[in-house]
């Protein structure tokens, strides 16, 4: 039978990683973000915006030159990676990527139809320590995901899947109706049997583990229900596994920071207005509730 836990500031506060006064940049690790496509540069923007402000020493963005210009732009503390269109050239830098990096996010803003993406996402799944597998990486057909459940199983380390309903049901091959009503057991079944965590998305969260744990989260927030909210969630637990955390602490820490940050944010702004990009500005709000801030000492 699962063990359900509430991911309250008791839980969390214990999670929080070293950060030690004399640590220097490669003291925190290196997030690399895999992520957006010429018509989706803003997703990579936002998750390498949350995975710089999760603490971690170094981000890279490894994509196409039109995210790479927006990421020049609005992420000047990032660095770059250009993203080869020729599969086997891309492979071979996500190799190369893969000995320099602590954890990996592929998938965001990335079509699931991406020529490469099956690929990649097989490749970061064999070689990277720490894998967050998010949209596009989560959006392909049944069959996509039946092949990567080998490379999930064989893993040291469980990966991270952050799926929303939708990509769940397609990831299963379960109708949507069905995934809704188990959505818990799914999420667990799913986890245990694939070596993986799931963090399972809809007006509530929840982070199941493949130990057979169940983490909830249930504050509700519909200034949160808005494209983009993901990508920063996804790029959080990027940054917090590059800083040494384990997956399931590095999940749900995201998951309680990520929703106080929107909770600040709906405060301040109001559900209507408040939009992804606000929460980048609201992470302090959420180490605070978390029990992760000095201003909380």
């Amino acid at each position: 039978m699962a063990e359900i836990l509430k991911l309250d500031r008791e839980l969390i506060s214990g999670f929080a990683p070293q950060r030690p006064e004399d640590g220097h940049k490669n003291s925190f690790g290196t997030a690399l973000i895999c992520a957006g496509s010429e018509y989706m540069t803003g997703a990579a923007v936002m998750a390498a915006g949350s995975a710089l402000r999760s603490g971690a020493g170094l981000v890279k963005v490894f994509s196409d030159e039109k995210t790479l210009d927006a990421i020049r732009f609005n992420e000047p503390c990032a660095m770059l990676e250009l993203r080869p269109d020729k599969t086997s050239d891309a492979l071979r830098k996500a190799s190369s990527l893969c000995k320099t990096v602590s954890s990996v996010l592929i998938g965001s803003g990335m079509p699931a139809d991406y020529k490469n993406m099956e690929a990649l996402t097989e490749r970061f799944l064999k070689e990277a320590k720490n894998v967050v597998l998010d949209a596009g990486a989560l959006s392909g057909k049944y069959d996509v995901m039946s092949r990567l459940k080998e490379e999930l199983k064989a893993r040291a380390i469980p990966a991270v899947l952050t799926p929303h309903i939708g990509e769940f049901s397609r990831i299963t091959g379960l109708p949507k109706d069905e995934v809704e009503e188990k959505a818990a057991d799914l999420a667990l079944d799913f986890a245990r049997e694939n070596n993986c965590v799931i963090i399972l998305k809809s007006s509530w969260t929840l982070v199941a583990s493949p130990d057979g744990k169940i983490y909830v989260n249930d504050l509700a927030n519909s200034g949160m229900a808005k494209g983009g909210s993901g990508d920063i969630l996804a790029g959080l637990v990027t940054g917090f596994l590059a800083q040494g955390m384990d997956p399931v602490k590095a999940s749900c820490s995201a998951v309680f920071i990520h929703s106080k940050a929107g909770e600040a944010a709906k405060e301040d702004i109001g559900v209507r207005a408040m939009i992804p990009t606000d929460l980048l500005i609201y992470l302090d709000e959420g180490y605070i509730q978390a029990g992760w801030s000095e201003e909380d000492e």
